[in-house]
């Protein structure tokens, strides 16, 4: 998503349609919020290292498990507002007058399309891997 932009040339090449990630509010948010979900994944592997090594370490797994439960809200939060606006993109809405974009700037919305596919994966990824920590911390 962080590199999705896609230019169209109108009558010369001095005037120029483009689409970018940036020009959206919602898309900025989108690759702000997975690097800092990217971030703390990468950060919190040595933690749940410690977790596996200490398994009667409660305290430790139940901060691990907060924290991967805030991670979820928030990727579930900027998915759903990015999916739709991908929805507006490709869709339009008539009653207020938007037009559907991806027929003009198709690669732009295969990408942010791909982009909300991964995203939706991360987002199960994730409940799993939350539900599979409370079951681990309920056994011990």
């Amino acid at each position: 998503m962080g590199t999705t932009e896609q230019t169209l040339p109108f009558f010369t090449q001095f005037f120029q349609f483009q689409a970018s990630y940036g020009d959206l509010p919602t898309f900025l948010f989108f690759v702000i919020a997975m690097a800092i979900v990217t971030s703390y994944l990468i950060l919190s592997i040595p933690f749940s290292i410690v977790c596996i090594a200490r398994p009667f370490a409660i305290g430790a797994r139940l901060l691990l498990i907060i924290f991967d439960i805030v991670m979820v809200t928030l990727t579930t939060s900027v998915v759903g507002s990015s999916a739709a606006i991908v929805y507006l993109a490709h869709n339009g809405n008539s009653n207020a007058n938007w037009l559907a974009i991806c027929q003009q700037f198709d690669d732009f919305c295969q990408r942010i399309s791909r982009a909300m596919v991964a995203a939706f994966i991360t987002v199960v990824l994730l409940f799993f891997m939350v539900v599979l920590s409370t079951v681990a911390l309920r056994k011990h």
